[in-house]
């Protein structure tokens, strides 16, 4: 689903930047927007004066000068029209067509008037399995001029930038107001020329940092701090300048103003810096520029709206990539120095997940939303301890924590970025886990502050033991989970004695979840959760010698199987069971739950396969995409939050297809969430309906076209929402596969309806792609490493091929062959 949106998609925003490093992004006219660099979210900031323009003079014509965007789109109102720091009456290109596959974008601007085609590319590097080199808080902005006149051109491309240093807030006139005074400085150190944009701020204080415009291009040329002053004094004179010869002059002056200068007008600090080249006729060029930015220090304590203990909100911690370079300037020298092999390694990663066989709808799913594990929703802390929210409210964080019910859906760093979930895993089971037992289910530890004193949820809680297996499983190995089991089974043995209230083995009392209610009663969502934890534990205990452990589990794991199947299947799906059911506010009853089998589904994506009957698993799956899932939400009446609506698709969370609806059913029931959507795709997928979990995707992202949402953020509880990580789950499923690292064994069984299959995939110490056909099958390894005992493929066209002793590094390729058809005696 490679999409091309025009200019006119205002809702298309897509992200630059690395994990935990903040973000700004490109809108569809090729524009700077959503300046989020300074940890912490802020959709809609603008810088003012922060824009990229043209002047192409080619030897006989009029020289040209444009901002290097579309042309603005109505409607243009605003209580200032456009203020002064958008330059919306300067010229533009007449059209845009952006283009993005994650995490790749390129943007074409075209202009009759021009006598060129320009196309800005832009990324930030993207290397699984390596989250420091996909950690970078910068981007590369490449604007590719081809000079398509029969004469030769002079083409001057600059980009000019406000100094985002200490920013506290933004005036009446949208420009921003400061903490400490901007400093604009030019700097030439052999590699890299441009301008480093700094503070006087001290270097403890949470605001200071740091920020750089550069290039590597020879042929430069600069303003490196425009004019201040109350008027457009400054955008004036280099506005002019640029048109005047393509060339910039440094100014001798400050401001034009006489003395004293009021200080807070004089805070506005802007800078330019241009690449200037000739074009013969037919020639082609980058123009390439690396935008870097280092904020290091965070509040010691999360300051969200939950509530957790934020004493240490006056202390400074440091963001982990601080710990890795001094300032702005050093990210660029890096990013310049190590840009042939880490853009090498980004475009595999895109070629090999772009570039396969999956459903376009599904590779546009996962690989949109990697975007945000690269948003102001996740961050990493010094020492590499990985924390986030549940999303990204606007202005603020949303849901402290690193929440575990919301985070049990996410697979996708888990296969990509392995080691950012080990962390999460260990500090959950060292340092949230109580000695009862009981798991904080969202974590304080991150910042040392006092633990959240609430009660636990029980889908994180149980989701956490499935997720430890699933960590280890993909390469954690057995140091690290011999360390961190002993909470594993606090946390699990909590769960006979404290939801479990009639000692049946079946967990029925009060059982706080992600919807943020409580459930009362049996039912299927806990249940499950508690049956694919229970192996998962057994599976682990077994591994580690504590064979009583693994026994007690498993026979617990079998009787909560058969016993919740008695008691809560209807004969089509997974109800509550509750005498009453509007006994307790918020329950659900007879209903068709999407989540209904969030642990079987867990439970496949770990490799543990069918936890529950298969027969009724498949049953009440798809009971939940014939009567959830609505091709047309016009009928359907809601109060609550709304992110599906009106001729749109999506999948309910809950139906009650017959009756039973409770007179205030829980709160959500009735909202479309993208990370249950993907969930149930995926389970669909597993269990043999590939055609009913495709047809939920393709309607996730029908909504998010770019006009209507942007195909880059799916909202929940806030922008770029944890849960919509469960998009990778539909790669899994399709390409089939899995990876065990205890027996290093690689299961690649397709269950993509298709010839041929081809797609990326990971393990836990190395990436690629695999293809799978009727000659056979065949691994090519991108990065890393990769050491199998054994390799098994299966394939309808194959049958069964296995090979043994496969040992491969970043760049092998191994096929396995299938053999020729042996023909029988009676046809030769």
């Amino acid at each position: 689903m490679s999409r091309v949106l025009d200019g006119g998609a205002a809702a298309a925003a897509f992200p630059l930047g690395g994990i935990g490093t903040g973000n700004v992004s490109v809108g569809a006219r090729g524009e700077l927007r959503d300046w989020e660099l300074a940890n912490a979210p802020d959709k809609g900031a603008s810088l003012p004066f922060t824009f990229f323009a043209i002047r192409v003079a080619a030897d006989n014509r009029e020289a040209v000068t444009r901002v290097l965007e579309g042309k603005l789109r109505p409607p243009h109102e605003g209580d200032q029209g456009y203020d002064a720091g958008r330059l919306a009456g300067l010229p533009r290109l007449a059209g845009s067509a952006m283009r993005g596959e994650y995490p790749l974008l390129r943007v074409e601007l075209g202009d009759p008037v021009l006598g060129v085609e320009v196309a800005l590319s832009a990324f930030t590097p993207f290397v699984p399995l390596d989250a420091d080199a996909s950690g970078l808080p910068g981007a590369v902005l490449r604007y590719t001029v081809k000079n398509t006149s029969d004469e030769a051109a002079d083409v001057t491309v600059v980009g000019s930038m406000a100094n985002p240093v200490g920013i506290v807030r933004r005036n009446v006139f949208n420009f921003p107001e400061f903490e400490g005074h901007p400093r604009n400085e030019w700097v030439d150190d052999g590699l890299l020329r441009g301008i480093r944009f700094g503070t006087d701020l001290d270097e403890g204080d949470l605001r200071f940092g740091s920020a750089a415009l550069s290039t590597t291009d020879a042929d430069v040329t600069a303003k490196p701090q425009w004019l201040s002053g109350f008027w457009q004094d400054g955008v004036q004179v280099f506005w002019d300048d640029l048109r005047a010869d393509g060339r910039l002059d440094v100014e001798d002056v400050e401001s034009l103003d006489p003395p004293p200068h009021p200080d807070w007008f004089t805070r506005l600090r802007v800078g330019s810096l241009g690449i200037v080249a000739r074009l013969e006729p037919g020639a082609e060029r980058d123009f390439e520029f690396l935008l870097t930015w280092h904020f290091p220090n965070r509040a010691r304590a999360w300051q969200g709206n939950i509530g957790l203990d934020n004493a240490g909100a006056g202390d400074v911690v440091r963001n982990h990539y601080a710990t890795r370079f001094a300032d702005a300037w050093a990210v660029a020298r890096h990013l310049a120095a190590e840009l042939p092999e880490l853009e090498g390694a980004t475009r595999a990663f895109h070629r090999a997940l772009h570039g396969g066989t999956l459903p376009t709808e599904v590779v546009d799913a996962a690989a949109a939303n990697l975007a945000a594990l690269r948003s102001t929703t996740c961050f990493r802390l010094e020492g590499g301890v990985f924390a986030a929210w549940e999303g990204s409210f606007d202005h603020a964080g949303s849901c402290e924590g690193t929440c575990t019910h919301v985070w049990n859906y996410a697979q996708s760093m888990a296969f990509l970025f392995p080691e950012l979930e080990r962390s999460a895993r260990t500090t959950e089971f060292l340092h949230e886990t109580r000695e009862d037992g009981r798991m904080n289910f969202r974590a304080n530890s991150v910042f040392g502050n006092a633990a959240w004193d609430f009660h636990p949820a029980v889908d994180g809680q149980l989701g956490a033991v499935v997720r430890l297996y699933r960590e280890w499983r993909f390469g954690g190995g057995d140091e690290w989970l011999a360390r961190l089991f002993p909470g594993a089974k606090r946390a699990l043995d909590f769960a006979f004695t404290e939801w479990d209230a009639d000692g049946d083995g079946v967990l029925d009392s009060k059982q706080h979840n992600t919807y943020d209610i409580e459930f009362f009663g049996p039912n299927s969502l806990a249940n499950s959760m508690f049956v694919a934890a229970l192996h998962a534990g057994a599976r682990m205990a077994a591994h580690l010698g504590e064979d009583a452990v693994a026994d007690r589990y498993r026979a617990a794991a079998t009787h909560c199987a058969e016993r919740m199947d008695a008691l809560l299947y209807n004969g089509e799906y997974y109800e509550q069971r509750i005498d009453d059911v509007n006994e307790h506010r918020y329950q659900y009853g007879r209903g068709c739950l999407s989540d209904q089998l969030l642990g079987q589904q867990l439970a496949h994506i770990v490799g543990l396969g069918h936890v529950l009957p298969a027969d009724h698993v498949r049953s009440a799956i798809g009971a939940v995409s014939r009567y959830n899932f609505r091709e047309d939400l016009s009928e359907h009446h809601s109060v609550q939050r709304t992110y599906a609506l009106g001729d749109e698709a999506g999948l309910l969370l809950c139906t009650w297809p017959h009756g039973g609806r409770p007179r205030i059913p829980f709160v959500y029931c009735d909202e479309v969430w993208t990370g249950i959507e993907y969930q149930v795709a995926t389970h669909l997928i597993y269990e043999g309906l590939a055609e009913e979990g495709l047809r939920i995707v393709r309607a996730v992202r029908e909504r998010h076209d770019g006009r209507r949402r942007s195909p880059w953020n799916e909202a929940e509880c806030g922008n770029h929402y944890a849960r919509s990580l469960a998009s990778w789950g539909p790669v899994l499923a399709l390409s089939g596969v899995d990876y065990d690292a205890p027996s290093a064994t690689l299961t690649v069984r397709p269950r993509l309806d298709a010839t041929v299959m081809r797609s990326v995939f990971t393990t836990g110490r190395g990436w690629g792609e695999v293809e799978v056909g009727p000659g056979g099958a065949a691994l090519a390894l991108h990065g890393g490493s990769l050491d199998l005992a054994r390799l098994v493929v299966e394939h309808p066209s194959l049958g069964r091929l296995e090979a043994t002793g496969v040992s491969l590094r970043a760049g092998d390729a191994f096929p396995l062959t299938a053999p020729a058809p042996t023909t029988p005696p009676e046809e030769k």
